[in-house]
C-alpha cells in the first residue's frame, strides 16, 4: 500500500515539476490533493484506476455540492420545490455512481470466483466477508460510497489545510524538512519509519484542531442521560460542534487560535483541561475506522512533497473557511510552489 501512495504522490510531483519549469509556480493546493487522495483511495481500497475511477471521484464532489445546496433548506416548508433543480441533479449523479460502482463490485465478484483476486484490498474483503449473502447489493454500493467519500475527502483536506499553515509558517517547513532527513534520509520511505516523525505528528494534531476536516459529529441518545442537571431525551439527535470546541478558550487558553504545533509535545491532548475537548477522528464505538490509513498517507504526501519543494501562499489567496459537509477553503487554496 506504501508503494501505491508514493507512485501517486509522485506522479502528481513530477507533474508540479513539468508546470515549474514551464514558468507557472501557482497550484490550487486543495485541486492537486484532492484528486490525488483520490486516486489513492480508489487504488488501494478498491483497485479502480483510470477513468472509471475519476469519474466517480467528480460524480461524488457533484453530489456533495448537489445536497449541501438543497440541504439547507431542511424544515422549510416545499423545500423539495423551492430547490427541485439541484434535488434532480443529486439523484441523477447518485444513480450513475451506483451503476459504476455496481459494476466494480460485480467484476470483482468474477474475479475472486475464479481465483486470480486475492482481495486484499478494501473491496475485496468486504465481499470475502459477505460469502453468505446478507448484503444487498444497494448496501454493498452504499458502503462504497461512504469508503470512497470519507476515504479520501477528509485526508486531502487535512493535507490541504497543513500547506496552507506551513506557506504561513515556513519556520515549520524548515523543521519538518529536518526531521523527514533524520528519520528517513535518502531511503525509501517504509511504513515502520513514519512513527519516528514526531513534529509531523504534532502540526497534523494542531491542523486537525484548527480546521478539522469534519467540523462536527453526531450522536443519538439511546436513553435518557442527565448533564448537569439539563435531561437529553432518549432519541434526540447531537451534533457536536468540534469548530467551537477547538477554539474555547476555556479549554485552550488565550492562544487557541495561534498555530502552535509545539502544545502537542508529549501531550496526545495538546494541554486541553478536558480529554475530550479534541476528538478530531470523533470518540467511542463510533471512532473514524481510517484514522491510520490518513495518518500514514498524511506523513507520506508531507514527507515527499517537503522533501521536493517549498511553499508561500499567493498574493491571490482569500481565507474563507467554508462548512459544505466538510471545512474547506472558500475560494480554494493557490499556492506558489518552488522547487528546493
Amino acid at each position: 500500500m506504501t508503494n501505491m501512495m508514493v507512485e501517486s504522490i509522485s506522479n502528481m510531483l513530477d507533474r508540479w515539476t513539468i508546470q515549474i519549469n514551464s514558468g507557472n509556480p501557482e497550484f490550487d493546493m486543495e485541486s492537486e490533493i484532492i484528486g490525488t487522495a483520490g486516486e489513492i483511495i480508489a487504488k488501494t481500497s478498491f483497485g479502480v484506476t483510470g477513468e472509471n475511477g475519476v469519474q466517480v471521484l467528480k460524480n461524488l464532489r457533484a453530489v456533495q455540492f448537489a445536497l449541501f445546496n438543497s440541504n439547507r433548506y431542511v424544515g422549510v416548508p416545499f423545500s423539495n420545490i423551492l430547490n427541485f433543480k439541484q434535488n434532480v441533479k443529486a439523484k441523477e449523479l447518485g444513480r450513475e455512481i451506483d451503476g459504476r460502482l455496481l459494476s466494480f463490485i460485480n467484476e470483482r465478484k468474477r474475479s475472486l470466483v475464479k481465483g486470480g483476486d486475492q482481495g486484499h484490498d478494501l473491496l475485496g474483503m468486504l465481499i470475502k466477508a459477505d460469502h453468505t449473502g446478507n448484503f444487498t447489493a444497494k448496501e454493498l454500493v452504499d458502503e462504497c460510497k461512504t469508503f470512497f467519500f470519507a476515504g479520501h475527502e477528509t485526508t486531502a483536506l487535512a493535507l490541504t489545510w497543513t500547506f496552507m499553515l506551513l506557506a504561513i509558517h515556513p519556520e515549520w517547513q524548515d523543521s519538518i524538512r529536518e526531521e523527514i532527513r533524520q528519520v528517513i534520509g535518502d531511503s525509501k520511505i517504509e511504513y515502520n519509519k513514519l512513527g519516528g516523525l514526531k513534529k509531523m505528528s504534532w502540526v497534523m494534531n494542531e491542523v486537525l484542531r484548527l480546521y478539522p476536516p469534519a467540523p462536527n459529529a453526531q450522536r443519538q441518545a439511546r436513553t435518557d442521560i442527565d448533564v448537569n442537571g439539563r435531561v437529553i431525551r432518549n432519541g434526540t439527535n447531537i451534533w457536536i460542534d468540534l469548530v467551537a470546541m477547538h477554539h474555547d478558550v476555556e479549554l485552550w487558553g488565550d492562544d487557541v487560535n495561534e498555530f502552535k504545533p509545539e502544545r502537542f509535545d508529549g501531550d496526545l491532548y495538546g494541554g486541553c483541561k478536558n480529554k475530550m475537548g479534541f476528538m478530531p477522528f470523533g470518540f467511542g464505538g463510533r471512532m473514524c475506522i481510517g484514522r491510520n490509513l490518513t495518518t500514514m498517507e498524511y506523513k507520506i504526501v508531507l514527507s515527499l512533497v517537503l522533501s521536493r519543494f517549498e511553499i508561500t501562499v499567493s498574493p491571490g489567496y482569500r481565507h474563507s473557511p467554508t462548512h459544505m459537509l466538510s471545512l474547506r477553503p472558500g475560494y480554494g487554496l493557490p499556492l506558489i510552489v518552488r522547487p528546493l
